[in-house]
C-alpha cells in the first residue's frame, strides 16, 4: 500500500482538524495476549520486552480488573498524514510542551493520535486548534 498521505508540514498543521474524544483512556500492561479481557475495547497495543502495553477506555480497563496508568484524553488529528511526513509530531508536541502539557503520540497509518493528561485536555485542544490558525471555540 503506497503512502498517499499529506507530507507538507504547513498543510498538515493548517488542516489537521484535531478531534477531542469525550472518554478518558488509560495505559495498562499485560504479559501475554491471552491475558487480554475479551470485553476490552482496545484502541492500540504496543509490544515491548517488558509486556504488551494496551491503550483502552479507562472504564473498560477498570471493569476488566486491570490497573491503568493515569487518565488520558485522546486527541486525534483528522488529516491523513504520510508516514514519511517530517515535523508534525515535533510541532504538536513542541506546542504542548511550551505550555507544560505532556503528550504521548501514537501514529496509525492514516492519523496521528495524542494522549494528554485528562485534566488538561481542553487546554491541549485549544493549543492544537491555535496551531491550525483557527479559534479554539470553533469545534
Amino acid at each position: 500500500m503506497p503512502d498517499s498521505g499529506e507530507a507538507a508540514l504547513g498543510t498538515l498543521l493548517r488542516e489537521m482538524q484535531p478531534m477531542l474524544c469525550s472518554d478518558p483512556y488509560t495505559f495498562c500492561v499485560i504479559q501475554h495476549r491471552a491475558d487480554l479481557p475479551p470485553q476490552l475495547r482496545v484502541f492500540a497495543t504496543v509490544h515491548e520486552e517488558e509486556g504488551i502495553t494496551i491503550i483502552a477506555p479507562e472504564i473498560d480497563v477498570i471493569q476488566s480488573g486491570l490497573s491503568g496508568s493515569g487518565s488520558w484524553a485522546r486527541i486525534s488529528l483528522n488529516i491523513h498524514s504520510a508516514l514519511s511526513a517530517v515535523g508534525l509530531t515535533a510541532a504538536v508536541s513542541g506546542a504542548l510542551a511550551a505550555v507544560g502539557i505532556s503528550a504521548n503520540v501514537l501514529a496509525g497509518h492514516y492519523h496521528d493520535h495524542l494522549f494528554v493528561p485528562w485534566k488538561r485536555r481542553q487546554q491541549a485542544f485549544s493549543v492544537l486548534k491555535q496551531l491550525t490558525g483557527l479559534r479554539a471555540d470553533t469545534e
